[in-house]
């Protein structure tokens, strides 16, 4: 694990990161790659209506065991339960199981034809580089993204090996069906149309060895399916339902398609494309986009494919802490609907009992009006829909009133475009509070950056982003802390980042424990500079008053010039980056804690005032007993009454003594470091009266001196700083007292379990606990702690003596 702040931040920072850290109230995290390993294994598929590939997907186990039913394939209908041993794939990305398909297989089956396309689709379309072991002969591919490795790995495996690649070629071993055996085929690559995040898709244009001028094209079903010719929508129905079924399972869906050009149509598509490409005007990619859409349309589709992201190593029991600790967390995802619902119930993000409220354009009369009516009623349906479903939202809310029930709102990338417009997207804000999680699918990157723009202003609270990719950058920038993960995905979103982190599971101790300590020792280590500089100017001010105004100061000027930079800077600097009030196993343990930063309760207006008035009284006790305990008494034996060197001198000793012992007081966790800081800071302040004092007094002035001759050797001097060191500690060593043991504060009933032993005591331990646990909360505490009540429940109302 590791943390770094970002060398040029894309959005110059102003207000302090560290103190943020312990105040975040929203983290608003994108899905892929965040919560997910970016480790992608080609698992199943759909080809020609007909699905392949057996097994179970992570969400899958998720979704049986809270169904407590056997484990079951969704897709094929097969019950599993007998190979749920941990397998892993034999070969990276590729997790693949079907003898129908596996080892050459598949051109006995009925449309081995399709299946043939489908597979030399994936071995053509992409952008992978092969590299082949000289040693071994087996090659290996260098993809922009994981899911583009993983195809060409399965398509591979199947048969359909890519191994090289030029600027104009793209060469393949493919299984012959007519002899059995691999041949080598090379396919002229003509123009290759890349993915964005607009277009969803991306195709190759190839000529192959007969002639033939094809488009490949593979892309997002919201797209895809739209661009089919209406000859080549054979298995539309089919591959419709398993891709829906994929999506149930967790697995990311692509959909394949081609057609076949004549050499005219390819010829005006290739100087439009040309002309667009060689463009240097500021809508280059506009231009690429619109003539892109004039050749990638009447498709013939081949299939679907769906690859495994698996969740990352802890992240369900970080959300489950992070809830605990009282922070929302939103997740904005490109993903289908489904495929981010069932990722939420895996990684406890959603429960079972919770009302969903679903907010999408999947309406009959908004799917009519898309096939008959005008873009302009199209815009106002659709406006009027998501106003109603939201304010529909907002009564089911208000209908709950003060109930323990938990609310997710889910929508999609439709519906957000009008719920983010001006005179939607406060009443849309309001719904998403009042719900325990939030889930965006379907998000462009331009809407993650608007919700999170959103969220901060709409709320004024502290606001997390986090994600991998260059489509999470605007996100990460918008959001008062932007925490980018290093991984697959490239360093876009590292580089725009504050912070930088190996994966999501890392931010539950960034937050929990370093956030936590970082707001702490900031607001102490502020609040402790409003003292100890009340503590010195007010003295000032009281013997400046005392004088009337006579213009002599109290301290040598020397004294007055160092007492920040010397006798009292080191000890708050230790404060600043030592100091734990709890430790990090009960930071964890207790997540509640965090809301102390939430909250404020650590640099409230009370409490700066509190310090402060502490300033004031300490001031006014060092002033005041020094004055009446030197007032008229000798000195010392020659009979020397006290002048203004030695009364400041004394009073100076009993200032430096008295912030230094407080900042003592103040502290939870005790140093080595920070013992030779207080301490060495007093000695240091002795020992710069005794070199001080020996030079002449043309430099030295009224200090010449003072320390050997006058204060040392005077028991009088001793008396009075001891005197009045502890006088000025007794009022604020009372306070924390009183406050310790009778109203103690939530990191002081952590302490207690501490000091007095209780840590193992899981009775008291949980009692302390449930404060964090509330009934409106997510992760898998709050589940099986409101299955535990339904239990209670239930029990107590079977129970005629319960009643009473």
């Amino acid at each position: 694990m590791y943390y770094e702040e970002a060398d040029t931040p894309a959005h110059a920072r102003t207000s302090n990161l560290n103190e943020e850290l312990g105040q975040v109230d929203t983290i608003l995290s994108d899905k892929t790659g965040t919560l997910t390993c970016n480790s992608m294994e080609f698992i199943k598929c759909s080809v020609a209506g007909t699905a392949y590939g057996r097994g179970v997907t992570e969400v899958e186990r998720a979704m049986n065991r809270k169904k407590g039913s056997p484990l079951i394939d969704v897709v094929n209908g097969l019950n599993t339960e007998e190979d749920l041993t941990e397998s892993r794939p034999s070969v990276k990305g590729f997790n693949f199981k079907d003898e129908r398909i596996a080892n050459g297989n598949w051109v006995n089956e009925p449309n081995s034809d399709v299946i043939q396309k489908f597979f030399r689709l994936l071995a053509v379309c992409h952008t992978a580089i092969p590299e082949v072991d000289e040693n071994t002969g087996k090659v290996m591919y260098e993809a922009e993204s994981p899911d583009e490795a993983a195809f060409v790995i399965a398509a591979r495996e199947l048969g359909f090996e890519f191994y090289q690649r030029t600027q104009t070629s793209i060469s393949l071993h493919e299984l012959d069906p007519m002899t059995g055996k691999k041949v080598e085929r090379v396919y002229k690559l003509l123009n290759v149309l890349e993915f964005n995040s607009t277009r969803k898709r991306m195709s190759v244009i190839i000529r192959d060895e007969e002639g033939k001028i094809l488009l490949l094209c593979k892309g997002a079903d919201s797209v895809m399916f739209d661009r089919l010719a209406k000859n080549g929508r054979d298995f539309e129905v089919e591959t419709r339902d398993h891709v829906n079924k994929y999506a149930d399972a967790g697995l990311r869906t692509l959909i394949l398609a081609y057609r076949v050009l004549d050499e005219e149509e390819y010829k005006v598509f290739n100087e439009k494309f040309s002309e667009a490409k060689n463009s240097v005007s500021a809508d280059r990619e506009t231009l690429i986009d619109e003539v892109t859409e004039t050749i990638e349309k009447d498709l013939v589709l081949l299939g679907a494919t769906a690859v495994e992201d698996k969740l990352q190593n802890g992240v369900p029991d970080c959300i489950d802490k992070l809830a605990q600790a009282g922070i929302k967390i939103w997740v904005l995802t490109g993903d289908k609907m489904e495929t981010a619902i069932n990722i939420g119930f895996a990684c406890s993000l959603l429960r079972p009992g919770m009302q969903q409220i679903i907010i999408n354009l999947e309406t009959p009369e908004i799917l009519a009006l898309e096939k008959t009516g005008a873009k302009s009623e199209i815009t106002k349906a659709s406006k009027e829909s998501v106003l109603h479903q939201i304010n529909e939202g907002k009564n089911q809310l208000s209908a709950s009133g003060g109930s323990s029930e938990a609310f997710a709102l889910i929508i999609d990338g439709k519906s957000l475009t009008y719920a983010l417009e001006d005179d939607i997207k406060n009443k849309f804000l309001e719904l998403a509070i009042g719900c325990a999680s939030v889930i965006c699918c379907r998000s462009s990157p331009r809407q993650k950056a608007l919700v999170t723009r959103l969220v901060k202003s709409g709320t004024g609270k502290t606001t997390l982003a986090i994600g991998d990719g260059a489509n999470d950058v605007g996100m990460l920038q918008e959001a008062d802390i932007g925490i980018g993960i290093s991984g697959v995905e490239g360093m876009q979103a590292v580089m725009s980042s504050d912070i930088a982190i190996a994966q999501f599971r890392y931010l539950e101790r960034l937050l929990l424990v370093h956030g936590h300590w970082c707001y702490r020792r900031i607001s102490s280590m502020i609040c402790y500079f409003f003292y100890k500089n009340i503590t010195f100017g007010l003295s000032v001010f009281l013997y400046e008053a005392y004088t009337t105004f006579s213009g002599q100061p109290a301290y040598n000027d020397w004294f007055l010039s160092l007492y920040n930079v010397f006798f009292t800077s080191l000890p708050v600097i230790a404060l600043g980056v030592f100091d734990q009030d709890v430790s990090a196993r009960f930071c964890l343990k207790f997540p509640l804690l965090y809301q102390e930063g939430v909250q404020n309760v650590l640099f409230s207006w009370r409490r700066i005032f509190g310090w402060m008035f502490n300033g004031l009284y300490s001031a006014i006790i060092i002033f005041f007993f020094c004055k009446k305990a030197m007032e008229h008494q000798a000195f010392n034996d020659d009979g020397k009454t006290v002048g203004r060197d030695i009364f400041g001198a004394t009073m100076y000793t009993c200032i430096v003594w008295v912030v230094n012992l407080q900042l003592a007081l103040a502290i939870s966790y005790f140093t080595l470091i920070q013992h030779i800081f207080i301490w060495g800071s007093i000695a240091l302040w002795y020992l710069f009266m005794l070199a001080y004092g020996a030079i002449t007094p043309t430099h030295s002035t009224n200090a010449y001196k003072v320390f050997i001759e006058a204060l040392a050797p005077a028991p009088l001097f001793w008396l009075v700083t001891l005197f009045v060191v502890i006088s000025t500690l007794i009022p604020y060593f009372a306070y924390s007292a009183i406050q310790m043991r009778f109203f103690p504060m939530y990191h002081g009933m952590i302490q207690w379990i501490r000091h007095e032993g209780q840590s193992n005591d899981p009775e008291y331990c949980d009692m302390v606990r449930q404060r964090s646990i509330r009934p409106t909360t997510v992760g898998s505490t709050a589940r099986f702690s409101r299955r535990s009540n339904r239990v209670n429940d239930r029990n107590q109302n079977g129970n005629p003596m319960s009643s009473s």
